[in-house]
C-alpha cells in the first residue's frame, strides 16, 4: 500500500488507547471501587485474575481477524462490544458474577482490538514509520492505564452511576475516531468458505517461520519483564507508604514514567538490532533494578522503584512492538494473527514471573524480590543473547 496517510503516523499509534483505558479499568478502577465496598482482597484479586485472562487464550481466536472483512471493520466492532461491557460492568458492580463474565468478555474484545489494530498498521505503513508507530501505541497503552487510573475515582465521586458508566464506555470509542481517514486494506473480501483453505495453509506456514519462533522465545523468556510492576502495587506499606501515596504513584508516577520510557525508544533504536536491543535493555533495567535495593525504605524511594521499573517496561514493550512489526513485515495476509500469537508470549513471564518474585520477597523482603527478579532477568538476556549470536552464524532455511 502507499504510505499517503491522512491522519499523522501517531495519532494511528494512539488508536491503542483504547486497549490502555480497558486495561486500566480491569486493573486498578474496578478493583479499587472493589475495595470501597470492602470486597474481601481475595475476591477482588481472583476477579482481576480471570478477567485479565484473555491475554494467555486470545490468540487462538485472532485468525479470524484476518478473514473475510478488512481489519478496520474488525477493530471498530471490537471497540463497540469492549464499550458496551464497561457500561454494564459499572452499572452491575454489585453482581460479581455478572461483573466478572463482563470484564473478561470485554477484555477479550479489547485485546483483539489491540491485535486488529497492530496488523492493520502494519499494512499500511512503512519500515521507517513502523518505529514511530511502535512508540505512540505504547504511549496509548499506559498512557490510557494511567487516565483511567486516576481518572475513574474521579468521575465516581462527582457523577451518578449511569453517568460513569456512558462517559468510561464513550471514552472506549473516542481513540477510533481517526478509523475513517485511516486507509482500510483487507483480505479480498471473498465469502470465509471460499478463501479457508488458503488461510490454514498460511496459518501453518506462520508457525514455521524461524523469525516468529525466534519472537516467541524471546518474549516468553523473563528476558525484560519488569512484572515488579505488577508485584509492587501493593507493597506501599514496606516503604511506609500511605494508600494515598500509593495510588498518586500507581496513577500518574506511572503514566508519566511510563511515557518516558516509550519516548526513550527514538533514541536509541539505531543502536543495536531490535532483538539485541531488547536484551540490552533487559540487562541494564536489571542492573538498575540491583542499584534500587541500597535505597532507604521511605515513601520517595518507592516511587523511585516503581516508576523505574515501569519505565524500562514501557522501553521494553515499545521495542516488543517493533520486533513485531518486523516480524509480521509487508504485505503479511495474517498480520493480525501474527500480532496478536507474538504479543501473547509477552504476557506469559509477566504472570510466572510474579511467583518468582513472591519467591524472593518471602525469603529476603524487598530486597530479596528486587534481587531475583534482576538476576534473573541477566541471566535470561544473556543465554538468549547467546542464542541470536548462534543463529547469526547459522544459516537461515531456503524458502520452499
Amino acid at each position: 500500500m502507499p504510505s499517503r496517510h491522512r491522519v499523522p503516523v501517531w495519532l494511528m499509534g494512539l488508536t491503542n488507547l483504547s486497549y490502555g483505558l480497558y486495561g486500566g479499568v480491569v486493573a486498578f478502577a474496578v478493583p479499587q471501587l472493589l475495595g470501597d465496598r470492602h470486597v474481601p482482597e481475595i475476591a477482588i484479586a481472583g476477579l482481576t485474575a480471570v478477567a485479565f485472562s484473555p491475554g494467555f487464550w486470545s490468540f487462538l481466536f485472532s485468525p479470524m481477524l484476518d478473514v473475510r472483512f478488512s481489519r478496520r471493520w474488525y477493530a471498530a466492532v471490537l471497540a463497540v462490544v469492549s464499550s458496551l461491557t464497561i457500561v454494564v460492568a459499572f452499572l452491575n458492580l454489585n453482581h460479581r458474577a455478572l461483573l466478572e463474565t463482563v470484564l473478561t468478555v470485554g477484555f477479550f474484545t479489547a485485546y483483539l482490538y489491540q491485535s486488529a489494530v497492530g496488523g492493520w498498521l502494519s499494512s499500511i505503513t512503512t519500515e521507517d514509520e513502523e518505529k514511530t508507530v511502535s512508540v505512540w501505541m505504547t504511549v496509548g497503552n499506559v498512557g490510557g492505564f494511567g487516565i483511567m487510573a486516576v481518572g475513574c475515582n474521579q468521575l465516581v465521586r462527582h457523577l451518578s452511576p449511569l453517568a460513569v458508566a456512558l462517559v468510561l464506555g464513550a471514552s472506549i470509542l473516542l481513540p477510533i475516531l481517526p478509523f475513517p481517514f485511516m486507509q482500510a486494506p483487507g483480505p479480498d473480501r471473498v465469502l470465509a468458505s471460499e478463501s479457508f483453505p488458503k488461510f490454514f495453509r498460511d496459518l501453518v506456514s506462520l508457525f514455521k517461520r524461524r523469525e516468529v519462533i525466534v519472537a516467541i522465545i524471546l518474549f516468553i523468556a523473563p528476558a525484560a519483564t519488569f512484572s515488579l510492576t505488577n508485584f509492587l502495587g501493593s507493597r506501599g506499606a514496606d516503604f511506609h507508604a500511605s494508600p494515598g501515596f500509593v495510588g498518586l504513584v500507581g496513577g500518574i508516577g506511572v503514566a508519566v514514567s511510563g511515557v518516558v520510557g516509550c519516548l526513550i525508544f527514538p533514541a536509541i533504536s539505531g543502536l543495536l538490532p531490535l532483538r539485541r536491543l531488547y536484551l540490552a535493555v533487559g540487562i541494564v533495567g536489571a542492573l538498575c533494578t540491583l542499584a534500587l535495593i541500597l535505597l532507604p525504605r521511605i515513601p520517595a524511594s518507592y516511587a523511585v522503584v516503581l516508576m523505574t521499573e515501569n519505565l524500562f517496561q514501557s522501553l521494553a514493550i515499545t521495542i516488543s512492538f517493533a520486533v513485531i512489526f518486523e516480524t509480521i513485515g509487508q504485505n503479511n495476509p495474517l498480520a493480525s494473527t501474527t500480532f496478536c500469537f507474538v504479543s501473547s508470549a509477552y504476557s506469559v513471564p509477566i504472570s510466572y514471573m510474579l511467583y518468582v518474585d513472591a519467591f524472593g520477597y518471602a525469603r529476603g523482603g524487598i530486597s530479596g524480590s528486587l534481587a531475583i527478579d534482576a538476576m534473573t532477568g541477566i541471566v535470561a538476556s544473556v543465554l538468549l543473547g547467546g542464542m541470536l549470536l548462534w543463529l547469526a552464524r547459522k544459516p537461515k532455511p531456503a524458502a520452499a
